[in-house]
């Protein structure tokens, strides 16, 4: 063991004296492994961090729960034209699925409405965000109440003009959370007695409670008419924990079929999208990104590789005589082929290290100017840079080192000479 933590030792300082004595060599045969370990780990982090901000996004809802309506969230085989001649889910039909359909946790109506104006007495705010939803939405999403309450089910079905404020919404109309409370604000030139503030919750893909606030749906419906085909009305669904899901959804299109007077030979004239599917979308996405980037960046690896084969067999070529003289005073092939072997990968992982440097330095520099998106360098992604660095170097020293190993003592000295 003594001998082979010699031998390391002795490589670590051939590795050192090459680096030092030849610098522009070892710069340029370097570069190739650090621009490819940059490469491979800034698209690693990158697509990590996509992946973690839209699943942040989509954190507060289950993945189980269910988005019913008149068009998918996916891809389908159902042509345009078709789907787009779905009539929209009905308030009658949540109503309908909320009596009838078993192992429901929450069911909740909503209306995708335009952003409105929002004002209170000489202020306002623009564009804003209005969630139209029955009471049931605060079950399935996890909103988080900082002053006052969410609005209840006589509220909800009676569609009284009460509102619950976003963070950042209260904040620019009021001086804090609980003076907003009990005030009156306008929207669609009616009065809304605001009865909740929300937690700041942060912008996730440039979306974020913070920046809307919430109505009873029923309020919209007497605005906009029930019949209003540019709402884009949802039924969202969110099943009990620990059921069969592909028996809950048979039953819900049943259900829905039935509701709708379908017979047997017609196809659905609904979509019904889960939350899953979405995230195993997204898997796939990220991870045919990481593939294609992957590959990319083996091309910068490869050529770091023939840049570090090339420098070790310049190494080999100067150190000629100095290998014969440690064969001829005992010393084994395998010992050697050790040194080189360890040179090789030290180069390359000296190279790898710099390349996680510097994408741990553009991370930093990326999430100054990205606001809330944050680049992720992790632990296994830096782990993952330092393997490949010192495969590549593995690798790329094999020839160089066998060569070294075979060299004839008394050729080596001579050559050397």
């Amino acid at each position: 063991m003594i001998i082979y933590l010699r031998v390391l030792k002795e490589s670590f300082n051939f590795a050192i004296n090459a680096l030092t004595n030849n610098k522009l060599r070892t710069f340029l045969s370097l570069l190739g492994v650090t621009i490819g370990i940059f490469s491979i780990i800034a698209v690693l982090a990158s697509v990590d961090s996509l992946k973690n901000e839209i699943e942040g996004s989509i954190s507060g809802l289950d993945n189980s729960t269910i988005y019913l309506g008149n068009f998918s969230f996916g891809p389908t085989d159902v042509p345009r034209w078709k789907w787009e001649q779905f009539p929209t889910a009905s308030y009658e039909e949540y109503q309908y699925l909320k009596k009838s359909l078993p192992e429901v946790e929450a069911i909740s109506y909503t209306l995708n409405v335009p952003n409105e104006t929002l004002k209170y007495e000489e202020k306002s705010v623009e564009n804003v965000n209005i969630g139209a939803v029955t009471f049931e939405y605060y079950e399935i999403e996890d909103l988080k109440i900082e002053e006052g309450r969410f609005y209840n089910e006589l509220e909800s079905n009676n569609g009284n003009h009460v509102i619950v404020l976003g963070n950042e919404i209260s904040n620019s109309l009021f001086s804090s959370p609980q003076q907003a409370i009990g005030k009156k604000v306008r929207l669609y030139g009616q009065k809304f007695t605001v009865i909740g503030v929300l937690k700041k919750e942060g912008f996730s893909l440039g979306d974020s409670k913070d920046t809307a606030v919430f109505v009873p749906v029923n309020v919209l419906r007497r605005l906009f008419g029930t019949n209003n085909k540019n709402l884009f009305p949802f039924i969202i669904i969110k099943p009990e924990k620990n059921i069969d899901n592909a028996e809950f959804i048979a039953m819900l299109k049943q259900k829905m079929r039935l509701k709708r007077g379908l017979k047997a030979d017609e196809t659905d004239s609904f979509f019904v999208n889960q939350l899953q599917g979405f995230a195993d979308a997204i898997d796939s996405i990220t991870g045919s990104m990481n593939v294609i980037g992957g590959i990319i960046s083996l091309f910068s690896l490869l050529v770091g590789g023939f840049g570090i084969a090339n420098i070790m067999f310049v190494s080999v070529k100067e150190r000629t005589s100095l290998i014969g003289i440690q064969k001829s005073l005992g010393a084994k092939r395998k010992f050697i082929l050790y040194q080189f072997l360890f040179e090789a990968m030290i180069l390359a992982i000296i190279g790898g290290l710099i390349g996680l440097v510097l994408v741990f330095i553009v991370s930093l520099i990326a999430s100054q100017f990205t606001g809330d998106f944050e680049f992720v360098l992790s632990g296994w992604n830096m782990f993952i840079g330092t393997a490949i660095a010192a495969i590549i170097g593995l690798i790329s020293g094999i020839l160089p080192a066998i060569k070294a190993s075979k060299l004839d003592p008394v050729e080596a000295i001579r050559t050397g000479m």
